[in-house]
């Protein structure tokens, strides 16, 4: 993906024609640090780690050429270190959606491979729900042995669902970011959209755009026209809003406003929104 101001709004050009790092023969020592350095901040979703957390048995194997990048990246999400900050005190789908994330790379597809998973653990234990990421002919095509795993669900690929980059930015909060530092804490990204079989929003990465901080609400439009939401025909949209500052409304910038509008009235309605400095989150069919 080239570096447009699309790429820029969305927080994505830190990846834009980035280079995949890579472990090649006869690497010299700053270059075996760099893929270090790169494993911990793609398997530990960019989340802070002191000198003492480091593994230092797993480093010294990989120097030595005894370890290969893959097998360095098995070891850390098989650690302890993995399990404290993204397991122990997670629910099993918010671990299995930052697994595809830290080892595949993408999110989540839909319901049928998160409940693979959810299976998988119950059955066979967490190395076995680990060793499924890393063993998969999808890892194996895309990292080999000696690529770090980084995010691809922002590039168009062979076997890559479109609904997948939609995906990957409920996961993503920028490069700056950490999977342990964001708005929405331990709870699921995607199992609301996943169990309904939608796609989801895109919010640009935080800071990025006055929207950031904005998040869908959980609750479900009505079916049929309601109140002063009658128009000549049955077709009625939720505009969901998030920013007004007029007087009436909080200024507060996660909160959001939805408004059920005939299809007659959508054009008048959203100038309206437009003219109250609101933004417009969502408009889907009520």
């Amino acid at each position: 993906m080239a570096i447009t101001t699309a790429a820029s709004r969305l927080g994505t050009e830190p990846y834009s024609e980035a280079r995949r790092v890579e472990l090649r023969p006869n690497a010299s020592k700053e270059e075996v640090e760099a893929v270090i350095r790169a494993v911990y901040r793609q398997v530990l979703g960019n989340d802070y780690i002191m000198a003492s957390e480091r593994l230092v048995s797993a480093e010294s194997l990989l120097r030595d050429g005894n370890l290969t990048v893959r097998e360095f990246v098995r070891s850390v999400a098989k650690s302890e270190l993995y399990k404290t900050k993204f397991f122990y005190n997670s629910f099993q789908t918010r671990l299995i959606e930052l697994n595809y994330k830290h080892l595949l790379g993408r999110a989540p597809y839909d319901e049928s491979e998160v409940v693979y998973h959810l299976d998988l653990y119950q059955n066979k234990g967490y190395d076995a729900e680990v060793d499924s990421y890393i063993d998969s002919v999808e890892y194996q095509n895309n990292f080999g042995d000696s690529i770090v795993p980084y995010y691809r669900g922002f590039e168009t690929q062979p076997g890559q669902k479109t609904v997948g980059f939609n995906r990957i930015f409920r996961l993503y909060r920028g490069y700056a970011n950490s999977d342990r530092a964001q708005v929405e804490g331990k709870k699921s990204r995607l199992a609301r959209e996943l169990a309904s079989n939608l796609a989801s929003s895109i919010v640009g990465p935080s800071g990025i755009n006055n929207n950031w901080s904005f998040r869908a609400t959980a609750d479900l439009a009505p079916k049929r026209n309601l109140g002063n939401a009658v128009g000549q025909a049955d077709r009625v949209y939720r505009i969901e809003v998030t920013g007004l500052r007029n007087p009436g409304y909080p200024s507060v910038r996660r909160s959001s406003t939805a408004f059920i509008v005939p299809y007659e009235r959508l054009s008048e309605k959203i100038q309206q929104i437009h003219k109250q400095g609101g933004k417009i989150a969502s408009v889907t069919p009520a």
